[in-house]
């Protein structure tokens, strides 16, 4: 913690200078969260790291049991560039937690943070316990044929992907947080303007570049129009009448995903925004009406301030869409309908997500927050991230005052018999 407080003028600085956060963003989404699980973890970690009894059949009489909780011993933790300080320590906290020494890797887009999050880690931790690599494709790739013996990935599904294969070739068990189109249902019993006020919060941060993120809005066509209105005044709000000359709107992490973003765009379907400033990496918030699940914006991950449009026929018709498609790391539903809230949870399978709000879901120590699918798998915050640092060992303590015989040849009619009680 005392690392942290000091290093944290810096942290700032450097998130200011790759994704032009302002520091109230910052700390909000950032630095914020990652006090808050250090703090959990070190009211927690003595309760968790303790022997847990498990009540054994009659039949290991007598005995007891326990699951007792070990490291894994060292892990690797592959973090990314778009929360680089929240989404490096938060695994960190708790892979430590756990009794784990660790390699971290930040990513090399965001270099400014990637040197302060070095700097922290070899002011606090000797080399031994925890080591920082910094660099790209190359030092990743060398990370990746290493004997780890646990691996926590954030990321695209692409790379994901890598990390999965290289993993399996040794076995090493891992923990895949990824991304995917996560939806936005909007019904017709929704309050419209609280909705518009939240959608906007939860697209527009960090400049769209978040992984729960809404990716698309699936609406209820009769509230459409008026969704449309409050979405535009609520951006206006918050981000004022010219968002680009906003000096705490953020920008596009590289002028690669630039310009991927950029080419999403359609004028024709642009009811807000689509300006761009090139040389400063800085996309408009914009809004995308009557869209088309055939438009290129509906292709892939938008990662990015542009907010497609599309109306559903029925909650039913929606829902069969979104199933039929990668299960989401996210799902937001606005409504006030009890029925309709509950179809979607049951119906729809995606990580997490929220009623009536967007991203607050990872925000808190007491879930775990992960995918599922193609979205990711494990989880991890709090107790969720301790357990998914840990192997669980399960333990029976065999007493030797009595040893029942039934077990034992020859098996004869009475010991089937005792068995038989026994194990129904």
């Amino acid at each position: 913690q005392a690392g942290l407080h000091t290093h944290e003028p810096a942290l700032l600085a450097a998130l200011k200078k790759d994704l032009n956060k302002s520091s109230g963003e910052a700390y909000m989404t950032e630095l914020g969260l990652v006090y808050d699980e250090l703090r959990y973890a070190i009211k927690h970690v003595e309760r968790w790291s303790r022997p847990r009894s498990i009540r054994l059949p009659m039949l290991h009489f007598p005995a007891s049991g326990h699951m007792l909780p070990e490291p894994y011993g060292t892990v690797l933790i592959l973090s990314p560039w778009n929360y680089p300080v929240q989404l490096t320590l938060n695994p960190l906290i708790a892979a430590l937690a756990a009794g784990n020494c660790a390699v971290v890797k930040p990513s090399a887009y965001a270099p400014a943070t990637s040197a302060a999050i070095a700097a922290l880690l070899q002011d606090v931790f000797p080399p031994a316990y925890v080591a920082v690599v910094e660099g790209g494709r190359q030092e990743n790739a060398s990370l990746l044929d290493c004997d780890f013996n646990y691996i926590f990935f954030t990321g695209s599904k692409t790379v994901g992907k890598e990390v999965m294969r290289k993993a399996s070739e040794k076995l090493i068990p891992i923990t895949l947080e990824l991304g995917g189109k996560s939806p936005c249902i909007v019904d017709k019993s929704a309050n419209i303007k609280l909705a518009a006020k939240r959608i906007v919060f939860g697209k527009f941060v960090n400049c769209g570049q978040t992984c729960v993120a809404p990716d698309y809005i699936y609406c209820d066509p009769s509230v459409k129009d008026r969704l449309v209105e409050e979405l535009k005044n609520q951006i206006h709000k918050q981000y004022g009448e010219s968002p680009l000359d906003n000096k705490d709107y953020g920008k596009i992490i590289s002028k690669k995903h630039f310009d991927r973003i950029a080419g999403l765009i359609d004028p024709k379907k642009t009811v807000l925004g689509g300006s761009t400033i090139p040389q400063n990496l800085r996309i408009e918030p914009t809004i995308m009406d009557n869209v088309s699940w055939d438009d290129a914006v509906m292709q892939e991950e938008i990662f990015g301030p542009v907010l497609p449009i599309l109306e559903y026929k029925s909650l039913e018709e929606a829902a069969d869409k979104i199933n039929s498609m990668d299960s989401p790391l996210a799902l937001y539903i606005f409504s006030s309908d009890k029925k309709n809230i509950s179809f979607v949870k049951n119906r729809i399978q995606f990580g997490g997500g929220c009623i009536n709000d967007t991203l607050i879901h990872l925000a808190t120590s007491e879930m775990g927050f992960g995918g599922v699918g193609e979205s990711g798998m494990g989880t991890y915050h709090g107790r969720a991230g301790f357990d998914a640092f840990s192997h669980k060992k399960s333990i029976v303590d065999k007493k030797t005052i009595i040893d029942l015989p039934m077990r034992y040849q020859p098996y004869t009619k009475i010991y089937e018999k005792m068995i038989r009680v026994f194990l129904r």
